[in-house]
Parts: structure tokens; sequence; C-alpha cells
């Protein structure tokens, strides 16, 4: 059987139960300020700024890269429009514009 006897004298045992006090209201004190609901909505927004934050990030790369692929294909690699492809865009463009004309024009009629 081990020895259990205490060996501190009653300045000792002050000291130390000061000390647990200070180290117990310290803890108490913490968990008050995690648990107030000014830090709980504080946290629970910088979350939610974190997520949209990632969540724009995220979709501003993939517009990006969308942007650059359809530039790639209307550019070539010196920056000079490939004519090849602008011009039958164009037209179709044109084309479509002057549809919607024709038919918003048939229908106020």
């Amino acid at each position: 059987m081990a020895d259990t006897a205490d060996t501190r004298t009653p300045a000792q045992i002050e000291a130390d139960i000061k000390r647990r006090r200070a180290v117990l209201a310290e803890t108490l004190d913490e968990i008050g300020v995690r648990v107030h609901p000014k830090t709980i909505m504080g946290d629970a927004k910088a979350k939610v700024v974190s997520n949209v934050d990632h969540t724009l990030g995220r979709a501003y790369v993939g517009v990006n890269r969308v942007v650059s692929d359809v530039k790639a294909q209307f550019v070539d690699e010196e920056g000079s429009p490939r004519l090849e492809r602008v011009v039958p865009v164009a037209l179709l463009v044109v084309g479509l514009v002057g549809l919607v004309a024709l038919g918003s024009r048939r229908r106020r009629r």
C-alpha cells in the first residue's frame, strides 16, 4: 500500500488552493466567453463569411476558366482574332437579333 500522507505545510496547502482557484476562475471565464451569445453569433458569422468567400472564390475560378476557354476559341496565341471562327458567330448573332426584331414587330401589329 502506498503512503498517502501529505507532507506539505499549511502555507503550501493554502498556496496550492489559491493557485488552483485562480486556474479554475480563468477556466470558468474562458467557458463564459465561449458560451456567450455574442461569441457564438460571431463564430457563426465568421464561419458563414468564410464559406461564402470560399464558394465565391471557386465560382470566380470556374468562370475565369470558362472565359479563358471561350476566348481561346476566338483568339490565337498572339492575340489576333481567328476570323474563321469570329465571322460565323457574328453572322449567327446578327441573324438571331434580326429574327427577334421581326418577331416583336409582328406581335405589335
